[in-house]
Order: structure tokens, then C-alpha cells, then sequence
């Protein structure tokens, strides 16, 4: 049996965010106890070409920002896949962040 990366645990937690919510690094560090948020960042930098997809563009930092934007192709990606799930941005920021704010109760 092939243990499981810590990439891989991010990124199974990241693909359950659901459509039109976001999560933070923090909550997924916290979640995962397995490190701190920016080893989570660190993490989903690389999750581009996995299988299935990492819905990265679903994290942001705890205030709301886009701050992992530099690291999508474009930089301007992050925030039109956020809006095409109904998530309004300005200025890099979620407006409507504690209504999509996504938690896990487990």
C-alpha cells in the first residue's frame, strides 16, 4: 500500500470545496494537521496537470484575498473562475466572504 503524499491530502481536501464556496490555506492546514497555511500554498503552486483537477482557485488567504493569483497562467484566472461560480471579487478580495466562506464540519 503507497502512502499518501502530503500533496496529495491537500489537494483531496481542496477538490471537496463545493462549487461557489472558497476555503482558506489555514483551514486546510488546520484541517489536515499537516503544517502551516504556506505549506499549503506551497502545495497547490504545484497541483497544476493533477488528476483529477485541484480547484485551487477555491483558496484564498484568511481575508478574503487572491493572493495565490500569481500563480495561475493568467492573472487575472483565479478571479474569473471564482465569478463564473457567482463569487464577487473587488480589488483581489471576496466581497461576500463569510457568505463563501467554506468550513468543514468534520
Amino acid at each position: 500500500m503507497t502512502k499518501k503524499s502530503y500533496f496529495d491530502d491537500v489537494y483531496d481536501f481542496v477538490r471537496e470545496v463545493p462549487h461557489g464556496r472558497v476555503t482558506t490555506y489555514g483551514t486546510v492546514a488546520n484541517a489536515l494537521a499537516l503544517g502551516s497555511a504556506r505549506m499549503v500554498g506551497w502545495a497547490l503552486n504545484q497541483c497544476f496537470g493533477a488528476e483529477p483537477p485541484v480547484p485551487a482557485h477555491r483558496v484564498v488567504n484568511r481575508k478574503g484575498e487572491l493572493s495565490g493569483r500569481i500563480h495561475f497562467s493568467t492573472p487575472t484566472l483565479m478571479q474569473e473562475l471564482l465569478e463564473s461560480e457567482g463569487i464577487i471579487i473587488e480589488d483581489n478580495v471576496i466581497q461576500n466572504f463569510e457568505e463563501v466562506l467554506w468550513i468543514p464540519d468534520w
